[in-house]
């Protein structure tokens, strides 16, 4: 068997959420691929938006640091373009 939903009985949880227990790496590997392509491309945006930021907050604290003081980094602004649809 490829995955199994877990139960768990008096655990509250987001109701949008499921849980899975994978046995399979390819099952696994599948399932992820799938959620992220069920995601809104916003979504997929912010999540790697998120993870970047995650990932140099961890370095930095990792070399002593702050990424918010680093005087070696420009500063940079983010603008949000939104276009008709078509």
């Amino acid at each position: 068997m490829g995955a199994e939903p877990i139960d768990l009985k008096g655990t509250r949880m987001d109701p949008d959420k499921t849980i899975l227990r994978i046995y399979d790496p390819r099952a696994q590997e599948q399932a992820t691929i799938r959620y992220w392509q069920n995601l809104p491309l916003g979504d997929r945006l912010a999540a790697v938006w998120d993870a970047s930021e995650a990932a140099y907050s961890f370095a930095a604290a990792f070399k002593g640091g702050s990424p918010d003081h680093d005087a070696r980094r420009f500063e940079r602004t983010i603008t949000r373009v939104e276009r008709p649809r078509r």
